[in-house]
């Protein structure tokens, strides 16, 4: 259970990673107030009126929107960018959550080496002494 546990964890953490960090490209291509197309990673199809209109109306009618979605450029996040109050806690809770997993000593079994003696005789069969 452990090990299916931090196997799972390890591939959600890395596809958070992965997904984090890629941009990509929304084109939506407007005509007058409608949405004709909307495309991720290519360029939106139009609605066929640039052939037949001249350039000055054609403005006036369609309309071309890109949203840039930028995934995070820098992974690496610096302590020392953090506040004083910041670092405090943070100190503080590692500490304190790390500190839960010490285990503690475990006494040793004095006869943990020793085997039992060997049943020869069952003697409550013998004496016929049941425990009801």
């Amino acid at each position: 259970m452990k090990q299916f546990f931090h196997r799972s964890a390890s591939f959600a953490m890395a596809f958070l990673v992965l997904f984090s960090t890629v941009s990509f490209t929304v084109d939506k291509h407007f005509c007058g107030k409608v949405l004709v197309d909307q495309a991720v990673f290519s360029a939106a199809k139009t609605c066929g009126m640039h052939a037949d209109m001249p350039a000055s109306t054609e403005d006036e009618c369609c309309d071309e929107e890109k949203v840039l979605v930028e995934g995070q450029t820098e992974l690496k996040v610096s302590f020392d960018d953090l506040d004083l109050e910041q670092q405090v806690f943070l100190t503080g809770f590692t500490y304190s959550y790390l500190d839960l997993f010490i285990e503690e000593p475990q006494g040793e079994t004095p006869f943990s080496n020793y085997k039992p003696p060997l049943l020869v005789y069952d003697i409550q069969l013998l004496d016929q002494t049941f425990l009801i």
